[in-house]
């Protein structure tokens, strides 16, 4: 009886160990290619620079664009990706104000706000 249980929990624990794995590589928002660099923009008081890559998904599909937000005042330099658009295959940077980018006609606060054409309602 203690061998069921054990199996049991064994197969368990596989089912969400590859679950969680699953969801890390396909679902995540924050797991996205890379890409090439193309481009930088710091803000105007130079607490944030945004870092423009452009990914290509091969041969059958077109260029994206990742945006991602450095906080140069924080320990380490934390990033964040705020802008991930396709098909796109440049971007124009242009800041607005020291905490708000406009980044091909979206503008996003660097604090807060995030676009994804994945979730995007327009």
């Amino acid at each position: 009886m203690k061998k069921v249980y054990m199996i049991i929990l064994g197969a368990l624990i596989s089912v969400f160990i590859i679950g969680f794995t699953i969801w890390q590589l396909f679902f995540n928002p924050q797991h996205l290619p890379s890409g090439d660099y193309i481009s930088q923009s710091t803000s105007p008081n130079g607490n944030y620079t945004v870092k423009i890559y452009q990914s290509s998904g091969g041969a059958t599909t077109g260029f994206a664009i990742r945006g991602e937000v450095i906080y140069n005042n924080k320990i380490f330099n934390k990033t964040k990706t705020i802008y991930w658009n396709y098909p796109q295959e440049k971007a124009k940077v242009q800041w607005i104000n020291h905490d708000t980018v406009n980044i091909s006609g979206h503008v996003l606060n660097v604090k807060k706000d995030t676009f994804d054409f994945r979730y995007d309602t327009e």
